[in-house]
């Protein structure tokens, strides 16, 4: 394996991701402050529980549709790879409405699954059979904060409770559609290939990424930075735009974190 050039799929990516599993792989800078650190290890343990949750619960697998309905966290970059690990298609919103609007409901329609920080707004989908897990942000929540809807799955504690590593998961459909955005369609042929393919990324960088940007703006950036054995700090939409505001601030993380790549 050349952890220079793009990946296959996204088990080898797992695969190289837990070669060194003590490294820092994603590092999230939140709100107010918030800084979680995932090594290589603990990232590839929360996929693997959240894959034995998809298939084993929910069946997800290729031909599935999981809606991500979270802002870029490292929350939705968990279940975002855990849906892919599954082989299912991961189709994030236009755009991420307020608490007080619905999706489409075209969308709504579609969807087998919705991974969501905002259950209540997702009632079509619920009324036509689709899965609706709740997902708290704050780092250290241990159960949604708020009313769940009949049925709804309360990712915080369920998550928890599903084996360390992955039981069993389908294969992935190459020609499938592993992601579904405003940004535009790929596969899961060059969901690791052409699409990350064209970022040229110095081997084991640690590149900081802007959160304020599309779901799938980061997500290439992240797949870009793994598939070279980098590591990624990503920061949330608000603190990126902190950052861009307080250069001092910013040369501070980029220090702190031994940012070696990645522009706000």
């Amino acid at each position: 394996m050349n952890p220079g050039r793009p990946l296959p799929d996204l088990s080898r990516l797992l695969d190289l991701l837990v070669a060194d599993p003590g490294r820092p792989r994603l590092t999230w800078y939140g709100d107010d402050g918030e800084r979680v650190e995932l090594s290589g290890a603990v990232l590839a343990n929360w996929v693997a529980k959240t894959v034995n949750l998809l298939v084993s619960e929910l069946d997800a697998g290729p031909g599935s549709i999981v809606v991500v309905d979270l802002p870029p966290h490292w929350r939705s970059v968990t279940w975002t790879l855990a849906a892919w690990r599954a082989g299912a298609t991961v189709v994030v919103p236009p755009t991420e409405a307020g608490p007080d609007e619905g999706p489409d409901d075209g969308l709504a329609r579609r969807a087998d699954v919705v991974v969501t920080s905002r259950p209540g707004s997702w009632s079509v989908a619920r009324d036509r059979g689709a899965d609706l897990v709740a997902v708290a942000l704050p780092a250290l929540a241990r159960r949604f904060d708020g009313e769940l809807p009949a049925g709804a799955i309360d990712a915080a504690a369920a998550v928890m409770t599903y084996g360390d590593a992955i039981g069993w998961a389908p294969p992935t459909e190459p020609d499938e559609t592993a992601l579904e955005s405003p940004d535009g369609a790929v596969t899961f042929a060059d969901l690791l290939g052409p699409w990350v393919g064209d970022r040229e990324q110095e081997p084991r960088a640690r590149v900081l990424v802007a959160g304020d940007r599309s779901a799938a703006a980061v997500l290439h950036d992240l797949l870009a930075a793994w598939s070279a054995d980098g590591s990624v700090v990503l920061a949330s939409a608000a603190t990126a735009a902190e950052l861009r505001d307080d250069t001092a601030r910013q040369d501070r993380v980029r220090d702190t974190e031994r940012v070696t790549a990645g522009a706000l």
